[in-house]
C-alpha cells in the first residue's frame, strides 16, 4: 500500500501483533488507533466529537505518517484529501479523515488477503470545475483576486 514503507510497516506489526482481526471490526480498530471520533455530548448539545481518551499513539502515528507519504505517491489519496479540503476541512482534519480511510482499506486487504491495486486517475476525479489541488478553478496562489467565472 502506498505510504507504508519498511519502518511504518514494522511499527504497525509491532502495535497490532500482526493480527488486526483481534479488534473484530474496523470501527474498533479505528477506536484503538484514535481515528474514530467519540461523542462528547452534554444536555442539548449534540454532534460534539473528540478523540477518545485511551488510544494507541503508535498506531495513530503510523496511519498519519503513511497518509502524509501517500499524498505524494498515490493519486487516489491525493484526490480524497483534496475533496475533504474542498468540503471546508482543515489540513489536520483532512489528514485524519484520509488516515481513517486508509485504515479501512488496510483492514479489508488483510481480511480478504488481497494486495493493493490502485484505481485509475480517471476514476479519482473530484468533479467538474474543481482543480485537483483543492483550489477553485482560476485561483492563482499568492494573489487575492477572485476566481474567474466559467463562460
Amino acid at each position: 500500500m502506498p505510504g507504508f514503507g519498511p519502518v511504518l510497516t514494522a511499527e504497525f506489526l509491532g502495535a497490532t501483533g500482526g493480527d488486526p482481526s483481534v479488534f473484530q471490526t474496523p470501527g474498533r480498530f479505528a477506536g484503538v488507533a484514535g481515528l474514530a471520533p467519540a461523542p462528547k455530548d452534554s444536555g442539548r448539545i449534540t454532534g460534539n466529537h473528540h478523540r477518545p481518551r485511551r488510544y494507541d499513539r503508535r498506531l495513530l502515528r503510523v496511519f498519519y505518517l503513511s497518509s502524509l507519504s501517500a499524498l505524494k505517491s498515490c493519486p487516489a489519496s491525493r484526490t480524497y484529501y483534496d475533496r475533504k479540503r474542498l468540503e471546508g476541512k482543515a489540513h489536520i482534519q483532512a489528514m485524519l479523515s484520509l488516515a481513517r480511510r486508509r485504515l479501512n482499506v488496510l483492514w479489508a486487504m488483510l481480511r480478504d488477503g488481497t494486495v493493493y491495486t490502485p484505481i485509475a486517475a480517471a476514476q479519482t476525479s473530484v468533479g467538474p470545475g474543481k482543480s485537483v489541488r483543492g483550489r477553485r478553478a482560476g485561483h492563482v496562489r499568492g494573489t487575492s483576486m477572485p476566481p474567474r467565472l466559467p463562460q
